[in-house]
Formats: C-alpha cells, sequence, structure tokens
C-alpha cells in the first residue's frame, strides 16, 4: 500500500478470469485467441479492402473504417491481460496502469456507441434522401464527424479517472474481471462513492443512451420511407442495406445494456455469468462485425474476392 495521511491507494489490482474455472484456462484461452485472431484479421481485411477499392470511398464504408478501427482498439486494449492471465496467470496491473486501461476501454465504447449512430444517420439520408445524400454527407463532413466523435468521447471521460485516483481504498484489491472498468474499480473503494456513480450514470445516458435513442428514432423513420416505396422489390432492396448495420446495433448495445444492468441492480447474479456478460461485450462485437459486413455487403464481398483472385495469380 502507498500511504499518505489517511490517504490510501493500492500500488496494484488482481484480475480475475472466469470464476471457478481457473483449472482450465488454458483450454478457455484456445476460443479466446480464435475470437481475438479473426477481429484482428477481420477489421484489418475490411481497413485494407475499403482503402485499395475506390469505389468503396463513400460515407457508409467510411463510417465502416471507423468502426473496424474502434474494433481494433478494443482488442487490443483486453488482450494483454486476458491472454496473460488464461496463459501465464498474471493477475496483477498497476494501478495507474489499470486506470489507463480503463479509459481507453471506456473510450472505445463510446466512440463504437456514436459511430454506430453516425452509420444510422447515413442509412437515413441515403434511403430517405438519396438525392441529397452526396451534398450533405461529403468526405469533409464525415472527417468532421468523426473528429467530434473522438473529441466527445475524450472530454467526456477525462475527469473519470482523477475521480478514481482520489479515492481511498482498503480491503479487496481483486477486480471482477481480466480487464479494467470503471464501476467495478469504484466498488473497491471504501470512501463515498456517489459522484462517481452520478457522473459515471449521467456520462452513460447523455452519450451511449442518446445514441441509442436517436439510433431508434433513425430507423423508425427509415421503416416509414420504406414501407412508402412503390414496390415489393424497391422496399428489400432498401432493407437490405441496413441489415448489416442493424445487426451491429444489437451485437453491440444489447451486451452493454446487460453489464450496465448487472452492475447497478444485480447484486446476486452469479460471478460466471457477470463475466461472460462482460467477456461477450468486449470480445464478440470486434469478432463479428467483419464477418456481419463481409457477408451482407456485396461490395466488400465482391472487393475480397477480387483481392483473393489476384493474390491467387
Amino acid at each position: 500500500w502507498e500511504f499518505n495521511g489517511s490517504f490510501y491507494q493500492p500500488s496494484a489490482f488482481l484480475m480475475m478470469g472466469i470464476p471457478g474455472l481457473e483449472a482450465l484456462h488454458h483450454w478457455i484461452s484456445i476460443p479466446f485467441c480464435a475470437l481475438y485472431l479473426i477481429a484482428l484479421s477481420g477489421n484489418c481485411m475490411i481497413l485494407f479492402i475499403i482503402k485499395k477499392t475506390q469505389s468503396l470511398h463513400e460515407p457508409m464504408y467510411y463510417f465502416l473504417s471507423m468502426l473496424a478501427v474502434t474494433d481494433l482498439g478494443l482488442v487490443l486494449c483486453t488482450l494483454p491481460t486476458t491472454l496473460g492471465i488464461f496463459w501465464f496467470n498474471m493477475r496483477r496491473i498497476g494501478f495507474d496502469a489499470c486506470l489507463t486501461q480503463m479509459y481507453f476501454i471506456h473510450i472505445l465504447s463510446f466512440i463504437e456507441s456514436s459511430v454506430l449512430l453516425a452509420m444510422a444517420f447515413d442509412r437515413f439520408i441515403a434511403i430517405s434522401h438519396p438525392l441529397r445524400h452526396p451534398s450533405i454527407l461529403t468526405k469533409t463532413t464525415v472527417i468532421k464527424i468523426g473528429l467530434a466523435i473522438l473529441l466527445r468521447g475524450m472530454v467526456s471521460l477525462l475527469p473519470v479517472p482523477f475521480l478514481l485516483k482520489r479515492l481511498t481504498y482498503c480491503g479487496k484489491t481483486e477486480l471482477s474481471h481480466s480487464f479494467c472498468f470503471h464501476p467495478d474499480i469504484m466498488k473497491l473503494a471504501c470512501a463515498d462513492i456517489k459522484v462517481n456513480v452520478f457522473y459515471g450514470m449521467i456520462i452513460l445516458l447523455s452519450t451511449v443512451g442518446m445514441d441509442f435513442i436517436f439510433i431508434v428514432l433513425s430507423y423508425i423513420l427509415i421503416f416509414k420511407t420504406i414501407i412508402s416505396l412503390a414496390t415489393k422489390e424497391e422496399c428489400l432492396k432498401a432493407l437490405n442495406t441496413c441489415v448489416s448495420h442493424i445487426c451491429a446495433v444489437l451485437v453491440f448495445f444489447i451486451p452493454m445494456i446487460g453489464l450496465s444492468m448487472i452492475h447497478r441492480f444485480g447484486k446476486n447474479v452469479p460471478p460466471l455469468l457477470y463475466t461472460l456478460v462482460a467477456y461477450t461485450y468486449l470480445i464478440i462485437p470486434p469478432a463479428l462485425n467483419p464477418i456481419i459486413y463481409s457477408i451482407k455487403s456485396s461490395q466488400i464481398r465482391e472487393a475480397l474476392l477480387r483481392a483473393l483472385q489476384r493474390k491467387s495469380e
């Protein structure tokens, strides 16, 4: 412990793998390695294809590039500590290192939420106002949206590490996951955490909560437009352009909402379920998003096939 008057701060925290299955960590690491490999290779492939294919240089795929970069960041944030526990039982993480990891995990989660909102806005404009789409979402506008998303995440979460650093910690230093999470660290403090709870709730509702509401509103307007289309073929064609994004939204928001509810209200939830929801939230979306877009987007699929054919030649 580091002692400063009546102020106690741990020099390190102890991370947790999968509770009750510690003896099987080496075997459990195999599916985790597979998911990390899929996430890394899939998102890098998406970025490579979009960069090399001129026909994909449009707003929808620029936003998809932002999503892929964000997913890569989430993977790289959690991979070292997760595999460190499974392979080498390296549970210890320094206090400042833990706060740094937590900050970037939350920033990237908030950025992913905002990018999904931007993609919903792009789909709304493309379907409801197709003729105005190129003039509304220009390349400059997309860059400005991307910078605004990044700035919003960084600024809104900047106070969080300092709010945790001011707390006095005592007793348990064992975290619930193989990565650092704000509610998880906060619960280890033996000081008044009302400010942390209030600020965390306000930021979550004003960012991710508002993003989700606006995504739902966007799709209500999109479906109203689709229903008004003349033929069934036009309806299906318009709806098909949204399927990938709807899947990405569900894959991201369902585990995130579940984890937030468990942290705040799930006092009697089994630790194993708690851990599995956390891993689902941070590892499954980065692995599934490239697969979803590769399967559902004919343009990405065709560009990928062309790239593979060139390599085989």
